[in-house]
């Protein structure tokens, strides 16, 4: 695929953690020439990612904290981002993946308002705000690639790990994503989304051998995706030959839900 990606950064979010699809995303991107802005509520952990990956590739990196919920942190890791590009140590950025995100594992019933709270503001108001910050300068640019994380859990309700609150959270990332791409459409920033279904990343710690067995019996190619898998199609939608495709959702879940 074609892309001046040596030109340009990508900046992920909650892509700090080991197995997770967010840290894959990020060395996807700097495998592929970006350079990589790493955003994570743990940053000192997002510091060092950032560096492992820039240095296995060969293209700069940075990580800092950033709580996606809480305007104020989000503010302050774009400015601590931007400080990078204007000091020239990183290029501008050019593609921003929305990944930072939060389960709800609990029954309805047991739900209540600070558990829906916190995982629409992590979810939701998350893609929001971070978006909200970078895409001022991929207007200014007249190129961009913002691609968000949303769920299957958002198509068919609940899921292998995510019941009401996640599954709202994520159907809130999709309606976020059409508006937003219809709204900016004919700018050269696109903005697209994602809905994985079952993949093997730590979110399902806990789970058994057995649980295993029948979540991949049940997903009619056999087995779960893997974090490679998701970040090509991340990949793919930061490129310049997804230039066409705006508010476009790909589901990536071995058909165990097809429209």
């Amino acid at each position: 695929m074609t892309s001046t990606t040596t030109e340009r950064t990508a900046v992920i979010t909650g892509a700090a953690s080991e197995r997770g699809i967010g840290m894959t995303v990020a060395d996807r991107y700097a495998r592929d020439g970006w350079a990589i802005a790493i955003l994570d509520l743990d940053g000192d952990r997002a510091a060092q990612v950032a560096a492992e990956i820039g240095e296995r590739h060969g293209v700069p990196a940075f990580g800092t904290a950033a709580n996606v919920a809480d305007e104020a942190s989000v503010t302050a890791a774009h400015a601590a981002v931007q400080a990078e590009v204007d000091a020239g140590r990183l290029p501008a950025v050019g593609a921003l993946a929305n990944i930072a995100g939060i389960t709800s594992p609990v029954p309805f019933l047991e739900t209540d308002l600070a558990l829906w709270n916190k995982v629409m503001a992590v979810n939701a108001t998350g893609t929001y705000l971070v978006t909200k910050a970078f895409l001022p300068a991929m207007l200014d640019a007249g190129w961009g690639r913002i691609v968000n994380m949303s769920s299957v859990s958002a198509q068919r309700g609940g899921g292998v790990f995510g019941k009401v609150p996640y599954s709202a959270a994520k159907a809130a990332i999709l309606g976020f994503t059409k508006a937003l791409a219809r709204e900016i459409a004919d700018s050269g920033v696109t903005v697209n989304s994602v809905t994985p279904g079952a993949v093997d990343t730590n979110i399902r710690v806990g789970s058994t051998p057995e649980s295993e067995a029948k979540l991949a019996a049940d997903i009619p190619i056999g087995r779960v995706a893997s974090t490679e898998e998701i970040a090509a199609v991340f990949a793919f939608l930061s490129s310049d030959d997804a230039a066409y495709l705006q508010g476009t959702n790909i589901d990536i879940n071995g058909a165990s839900h097809l429209h």
